[in-house]
């Protein structure tokens, strides 16, 4: 990394951000379990069931891993910045699928969703495109941004064949096989379409930190 005064500075900024970002996201996830708790609905297998919530929760602790990385003055490895470009992907599905398909629907707070689903992913890919602390990710590497998911959709379907809890309608065992496959594969295709775009955006030179190395 630069070991110039102004590129020190700004590595701390940007880290901080990060961090600062990120937990405020995971004090909104557990605020919202609270309430929810407050009203008997205590199961946080439930809870943080919901992609965008689990997503959410997994991406907060990539971006505190990295700022505190950034902090430190030291770079991140690369299997760091592969979980980054995963968790990208996943937040563009979320903002995608709830601005775009189903806007205005769920349970939380207007002011809870805005932020999982507009503010978060948002300045997750801002932050992904403009700060350069990162290599690109080979193209090769696309096929982990289908692992989470599908284990995501694994559990998620054998609830619903089991003890009868769901996430999204879409997902209802009752829909039928067609439905339930039909809406698992699109699903996975958003991602791998996501993902294309997101190995994409690594490739960008960046606003901030140009070409700053990741560890091996």
């Amino acid at each position: 990394m630069s070991s110039s005064a102004a590129d020190r500075r700004v590595m701390l900024v940007v880290g901080w951000t990060r961090i600062l970002v990120a937990v405020a996201v995971v004090g909104v996830l557990l605020l919202t379990f609270a309430g929810r708790v407050a009203v008997g609905d205590d199961n946080p297998f439930d809870y943080f069931g919901y992609f965008t919530n689990q997503t959410s929760l997994l991406t907060s602790g990539v971006l505190i891993a990295t700022g505190a990385l950034m902090v430190s003055g030291r770079p991140a490895p690369r299997w760091l910045t592969s979980a980054r470009a995963v968790a990208v992907a996943c937040l563009i599905v979320v903002a995608a699928v709830y601005n775009v398909l189903v806007p205005g629907t769920g349970s939380a707070p207007p002011w809870v969703s805005a932020i999982l689903h507009v503010f978060f992913p948002l300045f997750v890919l801002v932050d992904w495109l403009i700060v350069g602390d990162r290599r690109p990710v080979p193209w090769g590497t696309l096929w982990i941004v289908l692992p989470y998911p599908l284990a995501w959709l694994t559990v998620v379907l054998i609830r619903g064949a089991t003890d009868g809890w769901v996430p999204y309608g879409f997902l209802l065992p009752e829909r039928g096989v067609v439905s339930l496959a039909g809406h698992s594969i699109g699903i996975l295709l958003a991602l791998v379409v996501a993902g294309a775009l997101a190995w994409a955006g690594s490739r960008a030179p960046g606003v901030v930190l140009r070409a700053v190395p990741t560890r091996d």
